[in-house]
């Protein structure tokens, strides 16, 4: 799937998007669902350097090819579920298009110019619809790590080397970057029989990958894993706050319910399956672990099934927003370090029993942590249960996050010969409980 895209000698006339380090080169083309200011309609945009291409005004200042044009309607009116839900070859067309339009040189640029706005000075939704979430359990060391807080002789199942695990979430609590994230309350483990209720003592973050489903399959017709790439459109940076406290009091029998149901949080931007091509690695198991079964099998799958996204996460508590100080480095990780599964292992599974999936459906991917310690995609890790307070500027120190923290998450794709991507960031700032 690398193309003329993908030319690392590829220049746009927008000369924000040829500055070293950017996330949005012409190579990168993520999509977003925008508006200029509130009441004003919403449309899908795609990034360019720092501004925005409307796709709602560009459908109108160009005559696009016939299959073009056609695409670009429902993106006028803010609708990319439509776009997702098309064949692999038709969003293609649309991305060589886009390409060939805002590279250097482009016949379209005096037209197109006009499109074009701050993302700065642009206010944002989800990309899309999401009709249903599931969250993967696929981080191995996330896994192993927090599995050690509770069975340090035996941290991992038997059965996490040979299903992928997930639980079924909410979508009307899942919000866009720059959500205020409320403390929730609920019911925790008490120092007797009977349980307490209040707010969250342990509120911590999760850092994944959002995938976000393509075409879908009907219902009873699972997608083979050799065809289970087609049928994935995107990611996104995803935060799944999660309330340590609440869950380990009721997580048993069922998993998580209220300590993750209150607030999920996602970047606005999608990054295409399409701009992701040239950073992938192989799958590989230790020599020691089972083999997937044969639906979770194929030989592309074995080549490049692993995304290679590096990620990070950073802290910014009320007293350092306060001082004018940088946002605090935290942990960095690698998403094909971390995952044990891949993304097209993920839809295999997920429509194995026949579950049909729909475009714009998020999967989460689980915690990205690494091996090592400071690698670690949760506050649980990084304090080890929070035994061990992690210091910060200023004097302070977190085991878990306080009102008035911000926590970030950035993610991008680096390879020799390619030209850097990013995924944008993820932010969310943590604000006091309701008074129960």
């Amino acid at each position: 799937m690398i193309d003329a895209t993908h030319d690392p000698q590829l220049r746009s006339w927008v000369e924000s998007a040829n500055a070293e380090g950017t996330d949005f080169p012409v190579q990168n083309l993520p999509y977003a669902r925008f508006r200029r200011a509130s009441g004003e309609a919403w449309r899908i945009g795609v990034a360019i350097g720092d501004r925005v291409l409307d796709l709602g005004q560009a459908r109108d200042a160009v005559a696009w090819p016939g299959e073009v044009a056609a695409l670009m309607g429902p993106l006028a009116s803010g609708d990319l579920n439509t776009l997702m839900g098309q064949p692999i070859a038709a969003r293609r067309a649309l991305r060589a298009a886009l390409s060939s339009a805002l590279a250097r040189g482009s016949d379209l640029q005096s037209a197109l110019q006009r499109c074009l706005l701050p993302q700065a000075a642009v206010e944002y939704s989800l990309a899309c619809h999401i009709g249903d979430y599931s969250d993967f359990y696929t981080g191995i060391h996330h896994a192993r790590a927090v599995g050690k807080l509770f069975r340090p002789d035996n941290p991992l199942l038997p059965n996490y080397r040979w299903v992928p695990i997930a639980y079924h979430g909410r979508t009307s609590s899942i919000g866009v970057s720059g959500q205020r994230i409320r403390r929730p309350n609920g019911q925790t483990k008490g120092e007797g029989p009977t349980p307490d209720f209040g707010p969250c003592r342990r509120l911590d973050y999760e850092l994944e990958l959002g995938l976000l489903i393509g075409p879908g399959n009907a219902l009873s017709e699972p997608i083979p894993i050799a065809e289970a790439e087609q049928h994935l459109f995107g990611v996104t940076l995803l935060n799944d706050w999660s309330a340590r406290d609440i869950q380990a009091w009721e997580y048993q029998p069922l998993g998580p319910f209220l300590a993750k149901s209150f607030a999920t949080t996602l970047s606005p931007w999608v990054v295409t399956m399409e701009a992701l091509a040239p950073f992938r690695r192989p799958f590989a198991r230790p020599a020691q672990d089972p083999a997937p079964m044969p639906y979770l099998d194929s030989d592309s799958n074995r080549a490049s099934g692993m995304l290679d996204i590096s990620l990070e996460t950073s802290l910014v508590t009320d007293a350092m927003r306060r001082a004018g100080a940088a946002p605090v480095r935290l942990a960095a990780s690698n998403s094909a370090e971390a995952a044990y599964w891949t993304p097209a292992q993920l839809v295999a599974h997920h429509t194995v029993n026949g579950c049909n999936l729909r475009p714009g459906d998020l999967l989460g991917s689980g915690t990205m942590s690494g091996p090592e310690a400071h690698q670690a995609g949760s506050l649980l890790e990084l304090t080890d249960g929070g035994k061990r307070p992690i210091a910060l500027p200023g004097g302070e120190q977190r085991t878990f996050l306080e009102d008035g923290d911000m926590v970030i998450m950035r993610g991008w794709c680096e390879r020799a010969g390619f030209v850097r991507i990013g995924l944008g960031e993820v932010a969310g700032t943590v604000v006091p409980a309701l008074r129960s």
